[in-house]
């Protein structure tokens, strides 16, 4: 015990001489925190770009619209250079127009569903009978120690499996391509979801909080399930499966969404070409279940449904959005935050990511609202195709900074990358990829909002690619922030689903964030060095982007 005390005292004098020797500008700080819970302007910014111009999926006059509307905003703050910068999406823009569906027998009931993106409309009303199929068959369990599930939001839980062979597939759809002409196909059983009786919480303890950032070590990206030649990819099944529900004349497919209390979380069908798929709804677990059910009582299950898509040849360009506040004696030097724009198109992308994109806005309003002119140049990026890979910010990295090992010139004068991105929840702590010394800059900052519950600093080494946009900059080898977040409902209800709205936002939890960020931000942009980096001897190998 008495050594345990003496190893505290230790930490803790360490702990005091690091933030001793970084100064921070108090002062402003505090003017930070006045400023965005007494004059916030953040919950407006929330609704535009929910309510007027979510969803704002890559690729659609929605998105293109709302980075519009960002730069007039940032213009109208008196930010520099706010303008949209273009990148090659490569597919065109899908959005669902309108869409209604229902079961006409044996029972007349509405089907509660979305529209999978990147599939074909129906061309007018169709009607058919349903057919429920067994599951494409699953390689085998992919060992734990390969697959540490590291990662943000969703569920999480189960083991995961290889895909199958092509032998196994091509004998999954021998067996069932000429059953399925001119009905609606259900593959696989419906999801089992038993009732929660321990919800997790929404709030992380200060305990626990505190103890994450002790070891100050991070997590990075989530990386990626490995791969072995033996088995397909999820991707290459799903169009292996396409294919054969076209060229067996499917009237379409019905999905389930596998979650409880009636959540539908929808994305995308990879081939990214409504040509080459069947018309595609997820429905409620429990639409599907009932359908089940009445197929194994022998019915025969009639539906019908009308989808109207609209595709957008022009969103092939996409566009990230940058605005700046020009630096004074460091100008040429940058320290970005920011934030992805785009969402998926079941809600209307509050907590992903309008939220962080809204958060990142109102810290760079902060420090023009009062009139600071900081000695690095701030410049703000809110990304697009995020959902689709990082897609966006990839893009922009690669023009503008290039990677450690073929730096382009921009590279040396990026201080860092301050990014957020999952939900709503107040900001608990900040991850940034580099050495022991890059978390000390941040740390001291970070003390002025213990009453908000913010508690440290971690570092990570990895370049994996995953999860959300500072992690482009990881892959770089740049210095990539990343703001820790309490939980709210993020895994459990809203990322990527149909409730992901405004009215899941915290108004509170978003104001103060913009504070930390903002924060954060000046302190970099005002230092005399730039945040520390891994020497080129020191850099963690390059990670190619999945």
């Amino acid at each position: 015990m008495r050594n345990l005390r003496i190893a505290s005292a230790l930490v803790a004098t360490l702990t005091t001489n690091l933030l001793a020797q970084e100064k921070t500008d108090d002062a402003n700080i505090a003017k930070f925190r006045s400023e965005a819970v007494e004059h916030s302007q953040i919950m407006h910014t929330l609704h535009m770009l929910t309510d007027r111009y979510g969803p704002r999926m890559t690729g659609t006059p929605n998105h293109e619209a709302a980075a519009k509307w960002v730069v007039s905003e940032m213009t109208r703050w008196g930010m520099k250079n706010a303008h949209l910068e273009a990148w090659d999406f490569g597919r065109p823009g899908w959005l669902n127009d309108h869409a209604w569906a229902f079961i006409t027998s044996p029972v007349k009931e509405n089907l509660h569903f979305e529209v999978l993106a990147w599939t074909a409309s129906t061309n007018g009303a169709i009607a058919g009978s349903t057919i429920q199929i067994e599951r494409t068959p699953q390689g085998p369990e992919i060992p734990r120690s390969n697959n540490p599930g590291v990662g943000r939001g969703g569920r999480g839980g189960g083991p995961q499996h290889y895909g199958p062979t092509q032998e196994q597939i091509d004998e999954w759809a021998a067996a069932n391509k000429d059953k399925i002409r001119g009905k609606f196909v259900m593959i696989g059983k419906a999801a089992v979801i038993p009732v929660d009786f321990n919800p997790p919480a929404k709030r992380r303890s200060d305990e626990e909080v505190r103890a994450q950032y002790e070891g100050g070590r991070g997590r990075g990206g989530r990386g990626s399930v490995p791969s072995d030649p033996r088995y397909l990819s999820n991707n290459k099944v799903e169009a292996i499966v396409d294919a054969m529900l076209v060229s067996a004349g499917a009237l379409g497919k019905i999905n389930d969404a596998a979650r409880g209390g009636g959540l539908i979380f929808a994305q995308q069908d990879h081939n990214y070409d409504p040509s080459k798929t069947v018309p595609t709804i997820i429905v409620r677990n429990d639409d599907y279940g009932r359908i089940e059910r009445l197929l194994a009582d022998g019915e025969d299950v009639k539906v019908e449904m009308n989808i109207v898509n609209r595709i957008f040849p022009e969103g092939k360009t996409s566009y990230n959005v940058v605005g700046e506040i020009p630096g004074t004696d460091k100008a040429g030097e940058i320290v970005m935050l920011g934030g992805h724009l785009d969402s998926w198109h079941s809600g209307t992308g509050a907590t992903d990511n309008a939220a962080g994109s809204s958060i990142m806005l109102e810290a760079a309003r902060l420090i023009q609202a009062l009139g600071l002119k900081p000695r690095r140049t701030i410049r703000v990026a809110l990304w697009s195709g995020e959902e689709e890979g990082l897609l966006g910010s990839l893009a922009y990295v690669a023009q503008h900074f290039g990677t450690a090992e073929n730096p382009k010139p921009e590279w040396y004068r990026l201080d860092a990358y301050f990014n957020i991105d999952s939900g709503t929840g107040r900001p608990r702590g900040a991850g940034i990829f580099g050495p022991p010394a890059a978390a000390d800059v941040l740390r001291p900052v970070l003390v002025h909002f213990t009453d908000w519950g913010v508690f440290g600093a971690s570092v990570t080494n990895s370049r994996a690619t995953g999860g959300t946009d500072s992690t482009s900059f990881n892959n770089a080898g740049l210095p990539g922030v990343g703001f820790s977040q309490d939980p709210i409902e993020y895994g459990t209800m809203t990322h990527h689903s149909s409730l992901d709205t405004y009215e899941r936002i915290i108004p509170d939890d978003v104001e103060k964030a913009a504070a930390v960020a903002a924060a954060c931000v000046w302190h970099v942009a005002n230092r005399e060095e730039m945040v520390p980096r891994f020497s080129k001897e020191q850099m963690p190998a390059y990670v190619k982007p999945q």
